[in-house]
Parts: C-alpha cells; sequence; structure tokens
C-alpha cells in the first residue's frame, strides 16, 4: 500500500496564478498561528480518515438550568461550551476508545488514564486549542473559570505549547455565530473531536396532541475511523444528549 508521501506526490500540483492579472489586489501575510494551524490542520486531515456524525440533542431542559444557574452565580458565565466540556469529560470513561491515541507504529492504541478537554478559542491571530485538565474533578465554577481564564490569555498574551497539549478530546463551538453542522477536523493525536452549532428551536409532538417547540443542540461528531466505528460514534452522540439532560450534569 502506497504511503502518504507517495500519495501525495502522485497529486496534480496546485496551479499558479498571477491575480493581479484579474483586477487589483492585496498581499497581506498570514500570522505565525495561522501558519501553524494550517499546516497542523493539513497534515490532520490528509493522514485520518475521518468521518463525521451529525445529530441534534434536545438541551431544553437544559437551557433553563442553564439560566437559572447563570442568575444565581452572576460571577461565573457558564456557557453552553462548558456543559459540553463537562458532558465529554463525564462520559470518557464508558468509552475508553475516544480517550485514546494510535501508537507511532499503528498497530496498538494508547488509551489514556487522565481526562483533559480542548476547547477551540477564535483568537485576532488565528485558531488555538486550549487544554484544561482534569475536568472531570472540576467544578461547574472552577471549569468556567478554568476556560475563560485560557480563552483570555490566548487572545491577549498566548498560550505555550505546554498549555496547548496533552487533551483527551476537543470541543469546537460555532454556536455564538450561526450554523447548523460542519465537519471539524481532528486535532492529532487526539481520535474524535466534537463540533456544535447554534441551538435550533424544533416541532415536537404534544402530550394533549398539539405542538410544543423544543431547543435542540445540533452536534458534529468527527472521528478517526481506524479507531472508531459508525456505530460506537452514535451511541457516543446519543450519550452526550442523556448528560446534557442529566439534572446532576449541574451539582
Amino acid at each position: 500500500m502506497p504511503d502518504v508521501p507517495s500519495l501525495l506526490a502522485a497529486l496534480a500540483p496546485l496551479p499558479e496564478a498571477d491575480f493581479s492579472e484579474f483586477g487589483e489586489v492585496e498581499i497581506k501575510p498570514l500570522s505565525r498561528i495561522q501558519q501553524l494551524t494550517g499546516a497542523f490542520l493539513g497534515r490532520n486531515w490528509v493522514t485520518i480518515p475521518h468521518v463525521t456524525h451529525h445529530d441534534e440533542v434536545d438541551v431544553t431542559e437544559t437551557e433553563t438550568r442553564r439560566t437559572a444557574w447563570n442568575a444565581a452565580n452572576p460571577g461565573v458565565k457558564l456557557t453552553p461550551v462548558v456543559l459540553l466540556a463537562r458532558a465529554v469529560a463525564q462520559l470518557l470513561a464508558d468509552f475508553p476508545q475516544f480517550n485514546a491515541s494510535l501508537g507511532a507504529d499503528g498497530k496498538s492504541l494508547v488509551l489514556k488514564k487522565y481526562i483533559n478537554i480542548g476547547v477551540a478559542v477564535d483568537t485576532p491571530k488565528g485558531l488555538v486549542v486550549p487544554v484544561i485538565r482534569g475536568v472531570p474533578e472540576k467544578s461547574l465554577a472552577e471549569l468556567a473559570g478554568a476556560l475563560t481564564a485560557l480563552a483570555e490569555k490566548a487572545r491577549t498574551k498566548g498560550l505555550s505549547m505546554a498549555e496547548m497539549s496533552g487533551s483527551s478530546m476537543c470541543v469546537s463551538s460555532l454556536g455564538h455565530i450561526g450554523g447548523t453542522a460542519f465537519t471539524p477536523i481532528i486535532n492529532a493525536p487526539d481520535v474524535a473531536i466534537l463540533g456544535a452549532t447554534a441551538i435550533q428551536l424544533r416541532p415536537a409532538p404534544a402530550a394533549d396532541g398539539g405542538i410544543v417547540w423544543r431547543k435542540m443542540l445540533p452536534l458534529s461528531l468527527s472521528y478517526d475511523h481506524r479507531v472508531i466505528n459508525g456505530a460506537d460514534a452514535a451511541r457516543f452522540v446519543k450519550a452526550i444528549g442523556t448528560r446534557l439532560a442529566a439534572e446532576n450534569l449541574f451539582a
């Protein structure tokens, strides 16, 4: 079987063009973060066989509880991303293949006993992924505070490589902007990444035969098909919905 360099070498080169022939242009250099992120994402997309599972989970009660929690705790903002990070962290013990990495020999699986969650953060200079360590041991307030602090540092001072390493799995959310689905690229050496978009209102049958409106959160789970199969991916997303709906998620 041809290796990755051989496969890439067999591809036709990208076309080169002098865009100024068609009109005025401006050359703007990419930031260092954009260059590094682009190189890593390109490598991950080409070398990892991605599959993305899309589904929606009901967060009607979750959003009611989140609003009440924020009202009772004005000093700490609880976002949907915090709840997703907590739900994913709590599930990794039940789905150990998601908290793993392929060994360097490609023939073994490294099962991690720690649970650290990476969260994609959009900064003026590009996308970075700070890693929150020991998520299951943190209270909701501690988790929210850790994410806020890391995101702020990422946007202002920048993060060290140590602060962006050691994730079990990553979460990426576009919910504050919009969208209904996307394909997040796995942050190697992780084997999965969870994407979330904007909550949608969906009609559902009511007990009296009428219609009620439910708040549904679209989730997009990209996974490495060498490690995770489609059935496990579907079960994992369904389990996230169950965890989000559980009242003790806020305990």
